[in-house]
């Protein structure tokens, strides 16, 4: 009886385990598998930044604003374009300007400069000093005399006049001290040169409206150089001056004569490279008369003595810019080295326009005094100008009592 109720009670539990696994695997079945539910149940990819956590469930639709009704904070507001703009300062682009400068006065420019003349005064001067200090004055050292001018470039004429000249005076004279010999060697190269000359350059404005000067001259005696020298002297002397670069053939000519005007606050009126030069010619005047100015200086091109053409040309430039007025001044630069070749110069020169005055340059280096003499006896016309150097101060109004005190020394 006891086996029968043991067997009884194994059977039920193995029925009841065999029940539970059964029931079991069909759960298991029923159920995805966990490595598959993402696969299968996750949402399409969306822009939106990865979530975690609770916020890892799909997005929903959630009402969103315009950008019109979002409100900026205070602090993010965008500045103001004016004040943005206010960083350049523009009084800081004037100091790039060249400074104007004052040029030197002229009264008493030639006496400042007469160590310039030392090699003239060597050549000149003291040889004729010298030579009229021998206690015996025989014919020999008055050909000595007349050959010292020659050699000096005074010229013929002038030589034999002042040798007869000084003839008479040394035997009135008697004896003859040092101090008496330079008293009348002074007085009589003063009356050769001309003292009573008008050496006056036409700068003033008149009625018919700025002085017109015409600057002439060939190729390499410094006559732009000159001409913005000249404008320093007449700013000098109280002037307001226009200055026209008519020189269109040689490179650069018009910048060099605008750097000049620049350092005294002259304007330059100029035009292209190879352009017309009596256009520019008359530009520059009408612009003078515009602004009233005194004075109109005028560079023309340096054009070589010996071709019709530009000669030619040279008095179109004349011929067109007194349509504005009377043309007050022509001023022929000469280089003072050139000795007798300068006096072919000017001859042509004369024949093309109406030489006014002259401008001897390079007088500070091996030039000969007496050129002063001779280009005036040449042209019959004044020295009003003498170069003694490279400075920008160097030009000086000439002087004949000045000039002769330098050649002979004290």
């Amino acid at each position: 009886m006891e086996y029968v109720i043991l067997a009884v009670v194994i059977a039920v539990v193995a029925v009841g385990a065999i029940t539970g696994l059964v029931v079991s695997g069909r759960r298991r079945q029923q159920l995805p598998p966990k490595s598959q539910a993402p696969v299968i149940t996750a949402p399409k990819p969306t822009p939106q930044e990865p979530q975690v956590g609770e916020e890892a469930a799909p997005p929903t639709e959630a009402p969103r604003r315009t950008i019109e009704e979002v409100e900026l904070p205070a602090e993010t507001a965008a500045p103001e374009a004016p004040e943005a703009v206010e960083v350049v300062e523009a009084p800081e682009v004037a100091e790039t300007a060249p400074a104007i400068e004052v040029p030197e006065p002229t009264a008493g420019r030639l006496v400042r400069l007469r160590s310039r003349l030392s090699r003239s005064q060597n050549s000149l001067g003291k040889g004729l000093l010298s030579l009229l200090s021998r206690e015996h004055l025989d014919e020999d050292t008055w050909e000595e005399i007349e050959e010292t001018l020659l050699t000096a470039d005074v010229g013929v004429a002038p030589t034999q006049e002042l040798v007869e000249r000084l003839r008479t005076r040394v035997k009135v004279l008697g004896t003859r001290t040092p101090d008496e010999l330079r008293a009348l060697l002074r007085e009589e190269l003063v009356e050769l040169i001309g003292k009573d000359s008008d050496r006056t350059v036409r700068s003033t404005k008149h009625e018919e409206g700025p002085a017109v000067v015409l600057v002439v001259g060939v190729n390499g005696v410094g006559k732009t150089t000159t001409t913005g020298k000249l404008a320093r002297v007449l700013v000098a002397d109280g002037r307001k001056v226009v200055l026209g670069a008519a020189d269109t053939f040689r490179a650069a000519a018009a910048d060099q004569l605008q750097t000049w005007g620049e350092r005294v606050g002259a304007r330059t009126v100029r035009g292209p490279e190879g352009g017309d030069p009596a256009s520019i010619a008359f530009d520059a005047v009408k612009e003078g008369i515009a602004e009233g100015v005194d004075t109109v200086l005028v560079d023309t091109a340096g054009r070589l003595h010996t071709k019709t053409g530009l000669m030619d040309e040279l008095g179109k430039v004349k011929r067109v810019v007194e349509k504005h007025g009377p043309v007050d001044e022509v001023l022929l630069v000469l280089d003072a080295t050139t000795g007798q070749n300068g006096l072919i110069q000017a001859r042509v020169f004369a024949e093309v326009v109406d030489i006014t005055g002259i401008v001897l340059t390079k007088l500070d280096g091996t030039a000969k005094g007496g050129i002063v003499v001779a280009v005036q006896r040449e042209l019959g016309v004044p020295v009003k100008l003498i170069g003694l150097g490279e400075g920008a101060d160097d030009l000086a109004p000439f002087e004949p009592g000045a000039f002769v005190d330098a050649l002979i020394g004290d």
